[in-house]
């Protein structure tokens, strides 16, 4: 069986959640002899297939960016010829260009979308782009949603509710880098330990400033490891607010960060978004049973962050909310080593690769079985 997933980036151009979730599946997804493809668009001038993580990667060129979105005059000729030599069609949205090139293609293959996020942002293209993204929705064959949560919560795939599966993000403890000491002790001399660790690119609906309010005066460190979006803004937010228990340290390798995650005392995760869907760093932050903080957007930050369980949860955009679960934690290192190993037992009852993995295959191997009849 031969899988194309479609998706407007990857890596190493961006580290996204997406991007993520492409790469556990396209690996995982050899133990069952399933060959993976995936095509991206670009924005670099040297265009070249490559081998990533022992699967093909594929990428066009971008004609123009529009709303977050790459459109690519090339992708047609690109996507064409790789979907024809396809079994699965694997879309992940919101990418409105995948449903151009799956209608001007006339594409008849088993076709699946893992459903990732609502449009929050662009709301006035949204109207424009609606019609084209419900007759995209009820043409594929099956839509997956990353949690219950999302699914109950979201007035599109309310629509869409007899074709929509639940499978949870997840993730591979043995894909992560085994840290020596020299790099943890390198880390926790630059840091110490018992500090607060956010991890994500610094986009506008990670509630990135509700955080660093929620810091302000505070006895403990908060972390930061990302880079984009408005993380200048930030920046500037901390020296003109004088807050100085914040630390930037930017984009690092996977090394650092999982070395700095191991030192850390809780994840905090603060989006105020339904852009959030997910939040793979809690899942990662329960990995290694940190105890984990996030907000109520009803999205899968709460599917993974039970409040009181394996963290706490606070108010969307509510820094005081915030600095109170944080101080809770702080204060009581009992109760937050217990949530930790909550977290843990969390993860490997629901959110390993393996188990992500198999239940996509299962879809796989119903769609294709399907298409034979």
């Amino acid at each position: 069986m031969k899988v194309l997933h479609f998706y407007k980036t990857f890596f190493p151009e961006t580290y996204g959640g997406v991007e993520q979730v492409i790469d556990q599946l396209a690996q995982g997804m050899k133990k069952f002899g399933v060959e993976s493809e995936v095509l991206t668009i670009t924005k670099q001038k040297e265009l070249k297939s490559s081998v990533v993580n022992g699967y093909h990667v594929y990428r066009s060129k971008s004609s123009l960016s529009l709303a977050s979105t790459e459109f690519s005059v090339s992708a047609f000729k690109d996507f064409y010829y790789l979907a024809q030599e396809a079994d699965i069609i694997h879309y992940h949205f919101p990418n409105p260009f995948a449903d151009v090139l799956h209608f001007f293609l006339n594409i008849k293959k088993p076709t699946v979308v893992t459903y990732h996020s609502d449009i929050v942002k662009q709301k006035n293209l949204l109207k424009f782009y609606k019609p084209l993204m419900n007759k995209f929705l009820k043409n594929v064959d099956c839509i997956v949603a990353t949690s219950d949560n999302y699914v109950n919560s979201s007035d599109l795939l309310e629509g869409f509710k007899e074709k929509t599966k639940v499978i949870p993000i997840g993730i591979n403890k043995a894909s992560y880098p085994l840290i020596d000491a020299n790099k943890l002790t390198y880390w926790e001399n630059k840091l110490g330990k018992n500090f607060f660790l956010f991890v994500g690119v610094l986009r506008y609906y990670k509630g990135l400033y509700s955080l660093l309010d929620a810091a302000k005066g505070a006895e403990y460190k908060v972390v930061i490891i990302g880079s984009g979006g408005i993380e200048q803004e930030l920046q500037d937010y901390v020296k003109e607010h004088n807050i100085d228990n914040v630390i930037f340290l930017g984009a690092v390798s996977n090394d650092d960060k999982v070395a700095i995650m191991q030192l850390c005392l809780s994840v905090v995760l603060p989006s105020h978004l339904r852009s959030e869907a997910f939040g793979i760093s809690l899942l990662e932050g329960a990995m290694y049973g940190k105890p984990l903080v996030s907000c109520e957007i009803g999205t899968g930050t709460t599917f993974i962050n039970q409040d009181g369980v394996t963290g706490l949860v606070a108010e969307p955009e509510n820094s005081k909310s915030l600095r109170e679960k944080m101080d809770h934690i702080w204060n009581n290192p009992i109760t937050a080593h217990t949530m930790g190993e909550n977290a843990l037992v969390r993860y490997n009852e629901l959110f390993t690769a393996d188990r992500m993995v198999g239940e996509y295959y299962g879809v796989y191997e119903e769609l294709v079985r399907d298409n034979k009849k």
